[in-house]
């Protein structure tokens, strides 16, 4: 049976698929190309893919091992969600120190995708809290990897794309919150030469700053930022939205004229200066809608997302939306935000000192595989990186360029793991 990722985009045929249950049990035989872990499917490209090997199936590993109210200490199995994760620890006062714009994912893929949030500038990518794990390997070995153990398996494995082994658990320091809310504040800019004073004079004053952005009209767009609130007498009743797109259209209802509506209307619409809004919207507006990537149709979409270096960060991002501008290609929710200088353990981590761009394209074939070969182009001259989680078709030379310390993670891989990705990436093996 063939599957794809959340782009919908390449399609997958695994030789076999294991359910995994048991944290202690070996790892299965694999067949075919290797194994793989996976978790819930969040991924855009093919991190997750493993085309003609085995997959292994995490979400089986779902169980809570310990949590300290106390501290914010938690240990949970690596298929545990992160929504589970908040189910159990925001009624009692905690909250992840840093997570990525959906909910939905599991414990073990946001370390190996080292995935970032709305707080990059103050508290760091995903890996900067994981205290420890386990790494189980298939030649039956398990470490446990932290800072102080096995130090550098613990670099290799955070934002290791799943390629070291099996991690079986996870341990992360939680932040405390007072409530489920946050002050938040907006203000419109007219282009994004506008935004880097905005980001700089307000978002900096704030733990979560992010900004939309309209990639057909300069870059102009709205800038947010927001704190947990403290304890307060009164807050709103939140009532969590419980919508589903209903059905696979033929073609992607994301098009010139979709796209020029909405954003118009996104960017022209009421918007208080500040207000209170609950966490869930905040961080995770697209979870509101389940099955939101339908609307791009079954030919699927691209989500590209870069980082651009400091020094070339603002000709850089400029020249992207010049060229996207021109292509009368893009996306409803383009997503811009400026990663701080805390560095990630990683060997292969994505986020690093700049600006990030990430935005989805519709699949139309050789018209959108050209425009990000342009993309691509002004990422290669900026010195800037793709992100593997949210790829599925660069190249070796775009990914070694963006990946400097490529040769010191290789001698880690498990020799039994791979993936499409990592295959494609590589050039060491056919991927779909």
């Amino acid at each position: 049976m063939s599957v794809t990722s959340w782009g919908r985009w390449p399609r997958c045929t695994p030789a076999l698929e294991r359910q995994l249950h048991d944290r202690d049990a070996p790892l299965p035989r694999g067949e075919g190309a290797g194994l793989l872990p996976h978790g819930l499917g969040r991924s855009y490209g093919d991190v997750a893919l493993n085309h003609h090997g085995t997959v292994l199936h995490t979400r089986g590993l779902d169980r809570f091992i310990d949590f300290d109210r106390a501290t914010g200490v938690l240990r949970a199995e690596a298929g545990v969600s992160l929504d589970q994760i908040l189910r159990l620890v925001v009624p009692q006062g905690w909250f992840l120190a840093v997570t990525p714009g959906t909910r939905f994912v599991t414990l073990g893929g946001a370390l190996a995708n080292d995935v970032h949030g709305k707080n990059h500038h103050r508290a760091g990518s995903f890996g900067c809290h994981v205290r420890a794990f386990e790494l189980q390997r298939s030649d039956g070995s398990r470490r446990r990897c932290s800072p102080a153990e096995h130090a550098d398996w613990y670099a290799a494995t955070i934002g290791g794309l799943g390629l070291t082994g099996l991690v079986t658990w996870v341990e992360i320091q939680l932040v405390p919150i007072s409530q489920p809310w946050l002050w938040v504040h907006h203000r419109r800019f007219g282009h994004l030469d506008d935004y880097w004073a905005l980001d700089a004079e307000f978002g900096s004053r704030h733990e979560h700053s992010v900004a939309w952005v309209d990639c057909l009209h300069g870059g102009r767009g709205i800038h947010s930022a927001g704190d947990f609130v403290g304890a307060q007498a009164e807050l709103p009743r939140h009532r969590s939205a419980k919508r589903r797109f209903p059905f696979d259209p033929p073609v992607s209802l994301v098009n010139g004229p979709s796209l020029r509506a909405f954003n118009a209307a996104y960017y022209h619409r009421p918007l208080a200066a500040q207000g209170l809004q609950h966490f869930e919207p905040f961080f995770y507006p697209l979870d509101a809608v389940q099955d939101w990537n339908r609307v791009y149709g079954r030919a699927g979409f691209f989500q590209y997302q870069c980082v651009l270096p400091r020094p070339a960060m603002r000709e850089g991002a400029a020249e992207l939306l010049r060229r996207i501008g021109r292509s009368g290609q893009g996306s409803f929710l383009a997503v811009f935000k400026t990663f701080g200088e805390r560095r990630s353990p990683g060997l292969l981590s994505f986020p690093r000192p700049g600006a990030t761009l990430a935005l989805d394209f519709p699949h139309r074939g050789e018209a959108t595989l050209a425009l990000l070969r342009e993309l691509d182009a002004v990422v290669t001259d900026a010195g800037g990186a793709l992100y593997p989680a949210k790829d599925a078709r660069m190249g070796p030379a775009l990914f070694r360029l963006g990946y400097p310390r490529l040769d010191t993670f290789v001698p880690y891989i498990d020799p039994v793991f791979s993936s499409s990705f990592w295959r494609r990436v590589t050039a060491s093996g056919p991927a779909p």
